[in-house]
């Protein structure tokens, strides 16, 4: 039996989860989940870590959602709250994340990479919400009007139709752009860009963004002002500046 997540903790704080299971699509079978669990636990529990790209083995699909047989199998009626690990949903991470995705991002895989902050997608990738098809259901797709228009959101749920890594561009749902053979250069590149930044103006960053998702505008601010307190008291706050005056790249320390 191969790892169901390959993990590869990078000496420059990047880490690399990989569904490995490409003969079936990088489906989420139970393995698969489990396997997935682990690996975010260990990336947010694991300090010389601070961004994670997620993708998929091999260059057909990223994760074509759930174990169909499984669920039949198992005559899966509603899912448990927990049955897929989405990052800041039933996972409390703390840390910013990327999916690369490498092909199809269908169902469950495209709430996979829904849920990572930030999305790199191979010219070839497709996304589908394909629960309407086969009789089941895309609750995990709510937040998803905070990132793309209504009419197309509501197309995309009730169709069941796939759209190109072109289209998820211009609608919104991905960032970047990339060849396939270039896709994990790609993410690398804008995991870099991220960390660049004092980690904790990344970690207040991240938070206002999600935070402001949640509430109105006069709320959005104060908690935005509070998030970033931390930020501002740090010893980072002094050295950006001094880095800045004396023409040098800063030297963060997190603190």
């Amino acid at each position: 039996m191969t790892d169901p997540i390959l993990f590869d903790a990078r000496p420059d704080g990047i880490a690399i989860l990989t569904i490995n299971r490409p003969e079936q699509r990088n489906c989420l079978n139970k393995e698969v989940r489990e396997g997935l669990f682990d690996a975010w636990y260990r990336f947010e529990n694991d300090p010389a870590l601070r961004i994670a790209i997620l993708t998929g083995a091999g260059d057909k699909s990223f994760c074509a959602g759930g174990d169909l047989k499984e669920m039949v199998e198992t005559g899966m009626a509603v899912p448990a709250r927990n049955f897929i690990p989405l990052p800041y949903d039933n996972l409390e991470l703390t840390k910013p994340t990327i999916a690369a995705v490498n092909g199809f991002a269908f169902a469950g895989g495209w709430a996979l990479a829904q849920n990572c902050d930030l999305c790199v997608a191979s010219t070839q990738a497709k996304f589908a919400i394909t629960e309407v098809k086969v009789g089941r259901g895309s609750p995990w797709a709510a937040p998803l009007i905070h990132m793309i228009p209504q009419r197309i959101m509501m197309e995309i749920i009730l169709t069941g139709k796939p759209i190109t890594a072109q289209r998820a561009y211009e609608i919104g749902l991905v960032n970047r752009l990339a060849e396939p053979a270039m896709l994990m250069d790609a993410a690398i590149e804008l995991a870099t860009e991220v960390l660049e930044g004092a980690p904790l103006s990344v970690k207040a960053g991240r938070e206002t963004v999600m935070l402001a998702t949640e509430m109105g505008r006069s709320a959005a601010l104060q908690a935005g002002r509070a998030a970033h307190e931390t930020a501002y008291n740090s010893e980072d706050a002094q050295e950006g500046p001094l880095a800045f005056a004396e023409k040098r790249k800063p030297e963060w320390k997190g603190r």
